[in-house]
């Protein structure tokens, strides 16, 4: 972490170019089985779509540490011994779409025979959408519809979780203002922000309501009918956590060097009890006209954020615990530690957590639900309430 306010601005910058709510291949071999398969018939398959936060973006970290040195205190899974090599978490995707080996679908457990991630930091609802209505490929890749495509013709497909809006609506740039608000000018961002926000929304719901068409398109093209599979939108969790629940107060600069989560108060509880909840709402509605499932995360992090009271950092003393660790990533402000795209995504934990999210659902074909974590147990203490 940074030693001084002014050396740590340049990382946060880098947020709006690391890459978005920060993949280059697609999974080759579980998205390409030989043969055609049919509803059905087939491998079953659960399959992952849309951004950074369900693509395994940060799942190379276990918890965050001051130590900038070797295993960082053992929260660096990409330490070989001797280097750093994200591609054991990351495989070939490092660098680029960053789909993680704890991503939320390869940390559900065995809830199909292939569990398969399509999913890109970075995408917006445009890398989604089929290439034949308008989408775009990102990181070298095809657009996320057509690579289900594939998927749906070889794959008895049973469910498709989704997560995207987020770099729509701007994450990134959110983030940055919000942290170089507090490091240089002094400022609050929440005001001009939710205005932003505000502006966005409208536009960025109906681009995820045509994601879920598209979605559906594919599938019937493929001779899926609309009961042979299930669609899961999904909302945002949380990175940070409100004012009250932050360890560091707001004066000095321990939020900015010690904690890795430089916001001010007032721009902090914002974003937990505003814009988190005001995206998770929105989405739900987009699930409620399109008739598909909604999973809420907006508190699945819960006591377990950047800077958290409930959590602590990974010491040589403290080590790394899915009990006690923070489940998402700070923001390694000079890039000291992996890249700045890491940052304020779940980590490791956060996304084993998700996973096991996925699987509630998986096993409750019907209903909306919100997922929440115990106090002090790992991501078997997830459960669900009626969402």
């Amino acid at each position: 972490m940074p030693s001084t306010p002014h050396r740590a601005l340049r990382g946060f910058l880098a947020l709006c170019t690391a890459a978005g709510l920060a993949s280059v291949a697609a999974p080759s071999a579980s998205a390409s089985a030989a043969g055609t398969a049919s509803p059905g018939t087939g491998p079953t398959a659960v399959v992952t779509m849309g951004d950074s936060y369900i693509s395994g973006e940060a799942g190379r970290w276990q918890g965050n540490s001051l130590t900038n040195s070797g295993s960082r205190n053992g929260t660096d899974r990409a330490w070989t011994g001797s280097a750093y090599d994200p591609s054991r978490v990351y495989g070939t995707t490092a660098g680029g779409c960053h789909r993680s080996d704890t991503a939320e679908v390869k940390s559900a457990g065995a809830i199909a025979s292939s569990l398969i991630n399509l999913a890109c930091s970075g995408a917006t609802t445009k890398n989604v959408i089929r290439a034949s209505q308008g989408g775009q490929t990102y990181k070298g890749e095809a657009p996320q519809a057509d690579q289900l495509a594939a998927v749906a013709a070889s794959h008895d497909v049973e469910l498709i979780a989704l997560s995207i809006g987020g770099n729509d609506l701007g994450f990134a740039d959110i983030i940055t203002t919000c942290a170089t608000d507090y490091i240089v000018w002094y400022s609050y961002c929440h005001d001009d922000q939710q205005a932003e926000v505000d502006a966005r929304i409208d536009g960025v719901m109906a681009d995820v309501g045509r994601s879920v068409d598209e979605i559906r398109a594919v599938m019937a093209g493929a001779g899926y009918s609309s009961s042979d599979y299930r669609i899961v939108l999904q909302s945002y969790p949380s990175p940070i956590p409100r004012a009250a629940d932050n360890r560091y107060g707001e004066s000095g600069w321990t939020r900015t060097n010690t904690g890795g989560c430089p916001f001010w108060n007032a721009d902090s509880t914002w974003a937990r009890d505003s814009l988190v909840p005001q995206l998770a709402n929105r989405l739900k509605g987009v699930a409620t006209a399109k008739g598909v499932q909604f999973m809420d995360l907006r508190d699945a992090l819960q006591g377990r954020e950047v800077c958290a009271k409930a959590s602590k950092q990974v010491t040589s003393t403290v080590p790394a615990s899915a009990t006690t660790s923070e489940w998402a990533r700070w923001i390694d402000s000079q890039s000291t530690q992996g890249l700045v795209q890491e940052s304020m995504h779940p980590n490791a934990y956060g996304q084993q957590a998700l996973g096991r999210c996925l699987a509630l659902v998986h096993a409750r074909p019907t209903g909306n639900h919100s997922c929440r974590n115990t106090a002090g147990a790992g991501a078997s203490g997830m459960y669900l309430t009626a969402g």
